[in-house]
């Protein structure tokens, strides 16, 4: 389906300022564009690391300090492996608002309410993450902030982007859930995971007749009123950040052909776009 024509306004946790409006389009600064190019990974991987190694929150309690957003129970730099930490509904750790140990500047810890409401949380929304948290996220996929020019700004203009292709997805999301909105007014997020490396059929026959594999797949699940319904976002890249809206990305967002339902949305879909295409109106005719 097409991609939504505008970003909607998050609101802000603990934000104390604000920040100015992201600088980048065609001139990124050095910093920003190597984080970009690391936060979409080279090699099809999503920026949040999706199946960690290490978790940030082991059972033993530490005596530092505490962060917004932190498990109380966290030790600073725990190297252990802790699975059962691990969130079911997004495949992260808990969340690590920390500094790294030879950070170059302080981040915030800031994170920002979407409008993606959560599945089983009533009146609630799912959170993203904070420039902080991202940071850490990068450095255990092992990037190395040293050897790149950064700046604060750089990191907060990276969260930007992140939120508005997220948003974007959901939005996209619901005009496919509106062909059920008899069935259900309010459709949530119940959980969602990265499979960069797992290219959807759809990603591999575009490749074959010589378009570009996406550079980042998520797979949603979206509880229709208590029906399950997964959905397959490939994620292209569309050139330069737009200044205005922070995207880039090009959202190819569908049902995952799993089920008869799923099935026949796909082809309803398909023949609406191309009676469009042909400019075949069938409301039209029927009115002359």
């Amino acid at each position: 389906m097409g991609a939504s024509t505008s970003a909607p306004t998050v609101s802000v946790v603990n934000t104390a300022t604000s920040r100015p409006e992201c600088p980048v389009h065609k001139q990124e600064s050095k910093g920003q564009q190597a984080l970009l190019e690391a936060s979409a990974g080279k090699k099809g991987e999503c920026p949040v690391q999706h199946n960690p190694s290490k978790a940030e929150c082991p059972a033993q309690h530490s005596s530092g300090p505490q962060y917004a957003g932190e498990c109380p129970a966290s030790v600073y730099l725990q190297e252990s492996i802790m699975t059962d930490d691990i969130d079911p509904t997004n495949m992260m750790p808990p969340p690590n608002q920390r500094p790294a140990p030879d950070q170059p500047f302080p981040l915030s810890t800031d994170r920002e309410i979407s409008h993606i409401p959560r599945a089983g949380k009533d009146d609630e929304c799912w959170v993203y993450p904070s420039p902080q948290m991202f940071w850490n996220a990068m450095l255990r996929k092992g990037w190395r902030w040293k050897e790149e020019g950064l700046n604060p700004e750089d990191m907060s203009s990276i969260i930007r982007i992140h939120n508005a292709n997220n948003e974007e997805a959901w939005m996209e999301v619901l005009k496919w859930e509106a062909l059920h909105a008899r069935e259900c007014g309010e459709p949530k997020l119940k959980s969602f995971g990265g499979k960069a490396q797992d290219f959807s059929p759809r990603a591999r026959f575009r490749s074959w007749l010589g378009y570009q594999l996406p550079f980042d797949r998520h797979d949603w699940i979206v509880d229709r009123c208590g029906k399950d319904v997964r959905y397959v976002i490939d994620y292209y890249d569309g050139g330069s950040v737009d200044p205005n809206t922070h995207r880039f990305a090009l959202l190819d967002v569908r049902p995952a052909l799993d089920s008869w339902g799923a099935c026949w949305d796909r082809m309803k879909v398909f023949w609406w776009r191309k009676s469009l295409e042909l400019g075949f109106d069938k409301s039209s005719e029927s009115k002359a």
